[in-house]
């Protein structure tokens, strides 16, 4: 899967250790879902899936990944297989994010460009497009020059970036015993309103940094929609516009109390970090209203940016970064 600050994949064990000891869950809401790589860990262990991301690359993840089931593998090989053949033909994205910025070699960027036109053209049936855009972005992903976020590249060429983009087949699961999950595309509250299930896992942006920011490249190349762009990142004009109450710090407890009491879920997982708007109290005082909660404790590294400090845009190391580990939390309510 894709490189995602949050990303979830070392505390997996423990979230899904954590479900599996709750009496009575066949199904979990995965409120914000990212990469999915939560909702496909639960679906592998037999758990209905309804994933949701407002964001339009994460909800794609989420259609691959949740949605999509190992009945389409040959289909999607195939697609893979014809696009692999594929002649470079530089375009938008070779301009943006190959020339007018370096986040990708323009060899790449050109069957980027490529292959992304065809699977246009082809207007395939949404999941079997969804797993298909799913293995371009992870293949881009192997060969991108940043540190993991897209907000800026590196100075010099990651070693990375110098390999041939190629593309594989995602790791698509058979139907899980308890159903079909779903994937879905709402801002969180709406979702909370129309979403059922015996478990809501909720995992929601820590701080001010949102991650269409984070990862515009990502959300133009599955929209495909072309759009202006600023600055150094060439990122969306529209990363400007959209914006979410849980990326602000004044905003995030009466939102976030808002959308605890809407879900409609018997139990409640939310996975949080001592780098969030709230404090642990806070969260244990806003939670509590819900039912009983315990909490689980791990401490973890935080992601590669912070460990390699704080650097100007021409890349000047200018800062120290103050701590390199931070705590997640798992607040269980029942």
């Amino acid at each position: 899967m894709i490189k995602y600050l949050g990303s979830k994949r070392t505390l997996l064990p423990l979230i899904v250790e954590t479900i599996a000891s709750l009496d009575s869950v066949n199904s979990v809401i995965d409120l914000f879902s990212g990469t999915s790589r939560v909702g496909h860990a639960l679906k592998k262990h037999g758990y209905k899936v309804l994933s949701n991301d407002h964001n339009a690359y994460a909800a794609t993840l989420a259609r691959c990944y949740v949605q999509a089931n190992s009945s389409l593998a040959i289909a999607a090989e195939k697609c893979l297989e014809d696009l692999s053949k594929l002649p470079p033909k530089p375009g938008y994205f070779t301009h943006q994010f190959c020339e007018e910025s370096r986040f990708f070699q323009p060899k790449n960027g050109a069957r980027i460009d490529s292959m992304r036109e065809a699977i246009e053209e082809w207007d395939l049936e949404p999941e079997l497009k969804a797993v298909v855009l799913t293995s371009l972005m992870e293949a881009a992903d192997r060969v991108d020059s940043t540190t993991g976020v897209q907000m800026a590249y590196l100075k010099k060429w990651a070693k990375r970036a110098h390999n041939d983009i190629q593309l594989r087949i995602p790791d698509l699961l058979p139907e899980a015993p308890h159903g079909k999950g779903e994937a879905h595309q709402l801002e969180a509250h709406e979702a909370a309103k129309r979403l059922s299930a015996d478990l809501a896992y909720i995992d929601p942006p820590y701080n001010q940094h949102k991650y269409v920011g984070n990862y515009h490249i990502w959300e133009s190349l599955v929209l495909w929609d072309k759009p202006e762009v600023y600055g150094v990142a060439r990122k969306r004009v529209d990363v400007r516009e959209r914006k979410s109450p849980f990326n602000s710090r004044p905003a995030f407890r009466a939102k976030f109390q808002e959308l605890i009491q809407s879900i409609d879920a018997r139990y409640l997982v939310v996975s949080f970090s001592n780098e969030g708007f709230i404090s642990q109290d806070d969260m244990l005082e806003t939670l509590s209203a819900r039912g009983n909660v315990r909490v689980i404790e791990q401490d973890f590294k935080r992601y590669v940016g912070a460990q390699i400090g704080i650097h100007n845009p021409k890349g000047q190391k200018v800062g120290e970064i103050s701590h390199t580990r931070n705590k997640e939390y798992l607040f269980v309510v029942s």
